[in-house]
């Protein structure tokens, strides 16, 4: 999934993402223009996985 497409679902994603990963809060799924990588980078702490690992999560939701 391209960062395009990312944009395009994140409300949908962040819903489905939240329901999977119930320590996922608002703030962690805050995504802002540009903010991407940062985002990402959280979720890849808060979760403990790898940068592959979490597009896989993405993509496969």
């Amino acid at each position: 999934m391209n960062t395009t497409e990312l944009k395009g679902n994140w409300k949908e994603l962040k819903g489905k993402l939240k329901q999977k990963y119930a320590k996922l809060t608002d703030d962690d799924l805050l995504m802002a223009e540009g903010k991407e990588d940062e985002m990402l980078g959280r979720l890849q702490e808060k979760l403990g996985k790898s940068k592959e690992e979490i597009h896989k999560i993405i993509s496969d939701l």
